[in-house]
């Protein structure tokens, strides 16, 4: 069970992950994992418990953003089909990786990240693309999308967002969008760890997911009232700089 310092710090970052989930579609991973690495010093636990906190902030946004009406069907499938296949390679793959290993790869993929968006056009800038996703975007994109976010316990919305940001959407409608592809990820990922490790919850620190939920969920359904008033550009470029921040924090506290 968390001491008094970590209860306040799971809280505190629950209302973040909420807030980040609404406006960027990220469902909390790239802020509850390091915050769960450094309360628990364990990868794996802290990958298991930003799976299963997403689940459940992914879903919540997800009804939120429906509500909203900015979710758009031929987006979200067959894509997300094809993600929850490669979710549950990623998650029996992150299993059996070392820890370092594992922290070392959510460093690197962070990088490419923030480099891809800052390097190739279309994503600062709204991209003109044709409006749609081809059959390999779709197919082998959807899979690989899946492997990389349910091993990291990230959701997608790093790979998912820039892509459909690229296809011509508004940062609101790409974020919006991120949070039903990240729901398939999360679900697979949270069976899989669950079950990979000894005791009820396998590596799901429960105890942890409680609070960083009980600080996300309000915070859903308050941020879900203003995100659409960002300017575009301003949107893009607040997204980058959190993924700089996260960065920063990640290496700091390996």
């Amino acid at each position: 069970m968390p001491d008094v310092v970590s209860f306040s710090v799971l809280l505190a970052f629950g209302c973040l992950t909420g807030v980040t989930t609404v406006l960027f579609g990220f469902g909390g991973g790239f802020l509850t994992v390091p915050v769960v690495f450094a309360v628990t010093g364990q990868m794996h636990v802290a990958v298991a418990t930003s799976a299963a906190v997403m689940m459940v902030n992914s879903l919540a946004a997800t009804l939120a953003q429906a509500r909203a009406g900015r979710l758009r069907r031929d987006r979200v499938w067959p894509l997300a089909g094809f993600i929850a296949a490669g979710a549950a390679l990623g998650a029996l793959t992150t299993t059996r990786l070392p820890e370092p290993i594992l922290h070392a790869a959510f460093v690197a993929y962070l990088l490419i990240t923030i480099a891809d968006c800052l390097l190739r056009s279309g994503f600062l800038d709204r991209g003109a693309g044709p409006g749609g996703l081809g059959p390999v975007a779709r197919t082998a994109g959807g899979v690989g999308i899946g492997v990389v976010a349910s091993a990291l316990g990230v959701g997608g919305s790093v790979l998912t967002v820039p892509l459909l940001r690229r296809s011509g959407l508004p940062m609101t409608e790409a974020t919006a969008i991120a949070n039903p592809l990240s729901a398939p990820v999360a679900v697979v990922a949270t069976v899989v760890y669950a079950v990979s490790a000894d005791g009820p919850t396998g590596y799901v620190d429960v105890a942890a997911a409680g609070l960083l939920l009980a600080g996300s969920l309000p915070a859903i359904a308050i941020t879900r009232r203003v995100t659409g008033r960002i300017p575009d550009r301003v949107h893009a470029i607040a997204y980058v700089a959190l993924l700089v921040a996260v960065t920063i924090t990640v290496t700091v506290t390996a």
